[in-house]
């Protein structure tokens, strides 16, 4: 286990967590991309997954209501997480959390949860929810939020062509 360092995000980090996104999230967009229906896929990602991540996270980064940190090993970026605090339900949302690929399976995705985690209980709220897809290429993040002791709420969302 690689121990990081967990800091406040800064806009000096902000281009490096956009590509550090777009790598962790590459394989499992190549496998989404297969297993959802493309009619769905292409209405999502008209000009490309890529496309959408980076102006997804960059919003993300600079939106008040998120609060980021990324962790650090050996003043490397290593992954980031985004909390967002809903006190009306008592809850904790980890909006976004990601972890380079040369990083994976070292921790960091644990340690970043962890601290959210952390930030949530000292807020006063009652739980803390992460969310993911249910295909293939999500199936690491769904390993580690139940190894962490998330409990799935199983959801269904249909879409129908018009």
């Amino acid at each position: 286990m690689a121990k990081a360092e967990i800091t406040s995000l800064t806009a000096d980090h902000h281009d490096q967590v956009v590509r550090l996104s777009l790598r962790a999230w590459a394989p499992v967009f190549a496998k989404t991309q297969n297993e959802v229906p493309r009619f769905v896929y292409d209405a999502f990602y008209p000009d490309g997954w890529e496309e959408r991540q980076v102006r997804e996270v960059r919003a993300l980064l600079n939106e008040p209501e998120t609060e980021c940190w990324v962790a650090l090993v050996n003043h490397k970026l290593a992954g980031f997480v985004g909390l967002r605090l809903h006190p009306e339900d008592q809850m904790g949302e980890i909006h976004i959390v990601a972890v380079d690929p040369d990083f994976q399976g070292r921790g960091i995705g644990r340690q970043l949860m962890d601290h959210a985690e952390a930030i949530t209980r000292e807020a006063g709220m009652q739980m803390i929810m992460v969310e993911t897809v249910g295909d293939t290429g999500h199936a690491p993040a769904r390993r580690a939020y139940e190894a962490s002791g998330y409990e799935r709420w199983p959801v269904a969302r249909y879409f129908k062509r018009l």
